[in-house]
């Protein structure tokens, strides 16, 4: 694997006292490397959202719980043997990062699991990404930052109302609840970058996502887990839905502002549908194609105003 870029914060000229939380996480240096991190955003949400369109197909041998357990175990270790993170020479402060990273990444994959058992993999993402929408607006400084905001919420709640028939009110609280752990990952993973070098901190979270999803998923599967075509599946929803979109989200916070990044989010409903109708033989009504034009222009106006803001 490449090196990645040091993740240690670069030394700046406005004094700390001055300098809100939310200040520290918009500030990124300009450059070239806007354009490159928004392929990032844009290859982890195509990688995430069609390994759960395949996590869903594993539902009827391992359930939510066991599919979920696979996925984050399968990640984490992938992870710890690519990074090999240091263990040694940090503060507290770095361990409760990363263990509430890693807090953030395990209740955002049981939630979401549990959401898409309940309710279409389309709708379960619809109000799941409220969370990074709500994020945005709330660190976002731009009045243009806030309009293409409002613009993509128009167009998750407008997608959510093209078709999605009998929601469970238990899938959408998944849903809404894994929303939240979103916007908590992505605060998390850039303060994470900051503190952990290369991978390790994305490592370390993982780590402990796994030993809160694992004891959840063998009691619900059991052996069932250990059977060769389940663990393969794990496997393979591992790498699409976990290892691959991580590193590339973690890399991306490195190179966009945080409210940038929320808002390029919203384009998982988009990619949820079309994983959905490709995978799990979802349709796409007209309604729901409006949403999506929608939520892309959004995300488009997004990254042009931030790319002027620099």
């Amino acid at each position: 694997m490449t090196s990645t870029p040091s993740m240690t914060p670069k030394s700046s000229t406005t004094s700390a006292a001055t300098t809100t939380p939310a200040a520290r996480l918009l500030r990124h240096p300009a450059g070239r490397g806007t354009l490159g991190g928004v392929g990032l955003v844009v290859a982890g949400t195509l990688s995430v959202q069609f390994g759960s369109a395949f996590a869903a197909l594993l539902f009827p041998r391992a359930g939510a719980l066991g599919t979920v357990a696979l996925r984050v175990a399968f990640a984490a270790v992938l992870l710890l043997a690519v990074a090999r993170p240091r263990l040694r020479g940090y503060a507290r402060g770095d361990w409760a990062v990363a263990v509430g990273f890693g807090l953030a990444l395990g209740g955002m994959n049981l939630l979401f699991y549990q959401a898409v058992d309940r309710i279409p993999l389309g709708a379960a993402v619809t109000f799941e990404v409220l969370g990074p929408l709500l994020l945005s607006v709330a660190v976002s400084r731009r009045a243009a930052g806030l309009l293409w905001a409002a613009l993509a919420l128009a167009g998750v709640f407008l997608l959510g109302r093209g078709g999605f028939d009998g929601l469970g009110a238990a899938g959408v609280a998944f849903a809404l609840g894994a929303g939240a752990m979103w916007a908590a990952y992505i605060v998390l993973a850039a303060r994470a970058g900051a503190r952990f070098p290369r991978l390790d901190g994305l490592a370390i979270a993982m780590a402990v996502a796994a030993l809160v999803s694992l004891p959840l998923g063998i009691g619900s599967a059991g052996t069932t887990l250990l059977e060769p075509g389940v663990l393969a599946l794990g496997l393979a929803i591992a790498v699409m839905s976990s290892g691959v979109p991580y590193t590339l989200e973690l890399l991306a916070l490195r190179r966009l502002p945080a409210a940038t990044f929320a808002v390029l989010a919203s384009l998982s409903p988009a990619v949820a549908a079309v994983a959905g109708y490709l995978v799990l033989d979802q349709g796409l009504s007209p309604l729901q194609c409006a949403a999506i034009a929608l939520v892309v222009v959004a995300s488009a106006g997004a990254v042009r105003t931030g790319g002027r803001a620099r």
